[in-house]
């Protein structure tokens, strides 16, 4: 099965716009489009974080909602090991609520999101449930893309930095730029994700590139998220998730 890259942006704020737009224009010269995870502010957004938002889904990029306040996380094992992660463990309706809200302040700011990654990429079934109610079409956790209209699961794990050490730095970069090789090679879904801090480290910076280059140097194609859900060429590594099963992802 042809491979299919996806690269996933978090952390867009006015204070990281200029790392985030200095990214998209790396990719553009690639033909990679990015999928940006944002999470609306609770607080006045400097404009130009939504102006840009809006240009960027227009040339082609997806927008995916990246949850609603990460600085209140329920109660839940993910934020007992120092965690955010605000989806991970939230029954259906007070997902509701949250997404509620969050699809709000996007509506403000003249942005539309098919799809949801929850903070951490961990979600409840109580989030799977609320997203299909509120009518998401896909939900990327940190193992798979799930189409929330079919119940059609494509396996894959994002791969990105993490908070690891900064004295296993280097050996980290290593190892993604290996990873995202032969993940290619083998087809299917490649995720690579980033956060927007990442991309203050020149380190980091250049092995999430090289990982993009060694990606699409194996024939992988740039794809959104989006466009996994109708442009997969066969129906190679999908598999349907049985009814009733626990879809928590443990960290």
């Amino acid at each position: 099965m042809d491979a299919r890259l996806l690269v996933s942006l978090s952390g867009v704020r006015a204070r990281t716009l200029h790392l985030c737009a200095d990214l998209a224009a790396e990719l553009d010269h690639r033909s990679v489009p990015l999928s940006i995870l944002f999470t609306p502010p609770s607080d006045d957004e400097d404009p130009a974080v939504a102006a840009w938002l809006r240009q960027r889904s227009r040339a082609g990029d997806g927008i995916l909602l990246h949850g609603y306040d990460h600085s209140v996380p329920p109660s839940s094992r993910a934020v007992t090991l120092g965690r955010r992660a605000e989806f991970a463990d939230l029954p259906a309706h007070e997902a509701r609520l949250r997404l509620i809200a969050a699809t709000a302040a996007l509506d403000r700011a003249g942005l539309h999101a098919e799809g949801f990654a929850p903070p951490r990429w961990l979600a409840s079934r109580g989030t799977l449930a609320a997203l299909r109610e509120r009518g998401f079409l896909f939900c990327a956790d940190t193992s798979s893309v799930r189409d929330l209209r079919t119940g059609v699961v494509r396996r894959a794990r994002v791969q990105g930095f993490g908070s690891q050490r900064q004295r296993t730095e280097t050996l980290r970069c290593f190892a993604l730029v290996l990873w995202a090789a032969r993940a290619a090679r083998r087809g299917g879904l490649v995720r690579l994700g980033v956060d927007a801090g990442d991309l203050t480290r020149p380190g980091r910076r250049q092995a999430f590139l090289d990982a993009v280059d060694q990606a699409l140097e194996q024939g992988a194609t740039g794809s959104t998220y989006a466009q996994t859900l109708t442009g997969s060429p066969d129906g190679s590594g999908l598999t349907s998730v049985p009814s009733g099963a626990r879809l928590v992802n443990n960290p």
